[in-house]
């Protein structure tokens, strides 16, 4: 579902990510390790295509898109769901309205997105919050937000840049549930966090980096 094959990204001659090599099946929650300014951000941001890669190749659903045009980066876009640890809600809109946007954009009617917005809800803990504006949540609440807006679309692949660094580990470990749901509907989730107390109990595949290179 998301390989990488020797792929380089640099900012500068000792900052990115370099030859990095791995792959995530469909169905699978693979952990991105390492401490700030190990390159945790940048493999998602590659994926994402928010930046490009210098070498190597991206293969995303069966798809190589190590350089594709900028003109299609909006239609990979749609199979992955993003997850950011700011949340980037946007204020003056409800829960609903958050949520509601991926299928406004991709035009399915009303009466379907009231309710898949309305099962999302209550499958992340967000019943009754659907008239509730973001400034009037708690982090956590903005997080299942921003998670429930990235699933609604139910993408095949999930990148998720350290979405629970500002939560307490009982909101963190319930946010994990949610992503492992995820995979059990058969998405690739890629999560990146420096969490290693957090992620330890679950017993999944670890990628750790250490300046931009693989450790293990």
């Amino acid at each position: 579902m998301i390989k990488f094959d020797n792929v380089t990204a640099t900012y500068s001659s000792s900052s990115g990510i370099f030859d990095l090599s791995f792959e995530i099946s469909k169905g699978e929650i693979v952990f991105l390790m390492g401490p700030t300014g190990s390159g945790k951000s940048t493999v998602l941001r590659t994926i994402y295509k928010e930046i490009n890669i210098d070498k190597g190749t991206i293969i995303l659903d069966n798809e190589d898109i190590s350089n594709i045009k900028k003109r299609q980066v909006p239609f990979l876009r749609r199979k992955i769901g993003m997850i950011f640890q700011d949340f980037k809600l946007i204020p003056d809109r409800s829960v609903y309205e958050n949520i509601a946007l991926p299928l406004r954009i991709a035009g399915l009617k009303s009466k379907i997105i009231k309710q898949e917005v309305m099962q999302m809800c209550e499958n992340v803990g967000l019943k009754n919050k659907e008239k509730v504006y973001p400034l009037h949540l708690s982090g956590g609440e903005q997080q299942r937000v921003s998670i429930a807006r990235a699933l609604i679309k139910k993408p095949s692949i999930i990148l998720a840049d350290e979405p629970t660094g500002n939560l307490d580990p009982v909101i963190s470990d319930d946010i994990l549930d949610i992503m492992e749901i995820a995979t059990n509907n058969g998405a690739a989730v890629l999560m990146a966090t420096h969490n290693f107390p957090l992620i330890r109990p679950r017993k999944k595949r670890f990628i750790e980096l250490n300046k931009g290179h693989r450790v293990n």
